[in-house]
């Protein structure tokens, strides 16, 4: 099953990645400051994943296509990694819609 970790990065700021069940990061958030900016990020990616309208897909300065997840408000709330190719990239946004909004959300901190 998946799931969502809060930790704390070198920097002392806290984030959140979304694990699916093989354990592979399938999206990173970006530092927060407070636990309560990062959990509200986490139900935020809940809320939002479903919508594909929300999937930015971009692709890299080495070609390599990625996408992030967005907010209502454009804001960027999670980064996938680099994919091989555009379907690799097409399944990761398939395994965000399909395991986030049941995801359970572990604290590493």
């Amino acid at each position: 099953m998946a799931k969502f970790e809060i930790y704390k990065d070198n920097s002392g700021e806290f984030r959140f990645r979304l694990k699916s069940s093989n354990g592979q990061n399938i999206l990173s958030s970006e530092g927060y400051a407070a636990k309560t900016g990062c959990t509200n990020g986490i139900e935020s990616v809940k809320k939002n994943a479903p919508d594909d309208s929300r999937y930015e897909r971009l692709e890299s300065k080495s070609g390599k296509p990625y996408f992030n997840l967005k907010a209502g408000n454009n804001q960027v709330i999670g980064s996938s990694q680099m994919y091989a190719s555009k379907s690799g990239m097409e399944n990761g946004i398939e395994s965000v819609k399909t395991n986030a909004p049941s995801a359970s959300v572990e604290d590493l901190t």
